[in-house]
C-alpha cells in the first residue's frame, strides 16, 4: 500500500495537533510542507477546504486535525491518548470553540475591529484558569489525546503576549506548556522543511 500523504504547515496549531498524533501512533506517513500564502494546485485538488492538515490515504481525505489525530492513534495507540474520560472531549470542543475564537479576537485584532481585544483576552484567560485547575500534572493525571490537542492552542496564545502570559498566576497550566515546549516530541514535530514541490524526494514523517 502507498505511504498516506500528510499536507502540512509547520507554524499552523491544527498541523502541530496532527503531526502530534501520528508521532504518538509512529503511523508513517509523507510530509509535504504547504505555505499558505501560495497553496499548491496538488493541494488543493484534494483538500475539500483548501486548509491544513489533510491527510490523505488512498481514496480517503482527512480534511480535520482532530481526525487526524484519531485516525492515526486508532492504528497504534502505544502510551494510551484515546483512553482519556469523555470530559476530555469536552475540553477539545472548548478550546476549538470559545477559546479559539478569543484567541484569534485577541491575536488579529485588526481582523476583528467589531470586538474588543481586551475583553477577547480575558475570555481567553477565563478558560486558561479553569484549565489550570484541571491540571495535575496533565489534564487527567497521565498523557492523553486532550493534552496535545490543547497545547498547540495555549503555544499560539501564549505567544501573544508571553510576558503577560507569563505573569498570571497558573501554577499548573504553566509548567504543563512549559515542559511541552522544551520536549523532544514538539522538537521533532516542528523540525523546518521547504515548501513542497512536485519532484521533491518524499519527506517521510516520523
Amino acid at each position: 500500500m502507498s505511504t498516506p500523504i500528510l499536507y502540512s504547515f509547520r507554524r499552523c496549531p491544527y498541523a502541530m495537533r496532527a503531526r502530534l498524533g501520528i508521532a504518538a501512533s509512529g503511523q508513517r506517513v509523507e510530509l509535504r510542507e504547504i505555505v499558505l500564502r501560495d497553496k499548491a494546485p496538488e493541494f488543493l485538488a484534494v483538500s475539500p477546504s483548501g486548509t491544513v492538515p489533510c491527510l490523505v490515504n488512498g481514496a480517503e481525505v482527512i480534511d480535520e486535525s482532530l481526525d487526524v489525530m484519531t485516525w492515526a492513534l486508532e492504528q497504534s495507540d502505544p502510551e494510551g491518548w484515546l483512553d482519556m474520560p469523555e470530559e476530555g472531549w469536552d475540553w477539545i470542543t472548548r478550546t476549538d470553540g470559545s477559546f479559539k475564537r478569543a484567541l484569534d479576537r485577541t491575536k488579529y485584532e485588526t481582523r476583528y475591529p467589531e470586538c474588543d481585544p481586551v475583553e477577547e483576552r480575558a475570555k481567553a484567560h477565563a478558560f486558561l484558569g479553569e484549565l489550570d485547575t484541571q491540571i495535575d500534572g496533565w489534564i487527567f493525571g497521565r498523557p492523553t489525546l486532550a493534552d496535545f490537542a490543547i497545547l498547540p492552542f495555549v503555544r499560539q496564545f501564549a505567544f501573544i503576549d508571553k510576558a503577560l502570559f507569563d505573569a498570571e498566576d497558573w501554577p499548573n497550566l504553566k509548567p504543563w506548556l512549559e515542559r511541552f515546549l522544551v520536549s523532544d516530541r514538539f522538537a521533532a514535530i516542528m523540525t523546518r522543511h521547504e515548501k513542497w514541490q512536485v519532484d521533491d524526494a518524499p519527506i517521510y514523517f516520523p
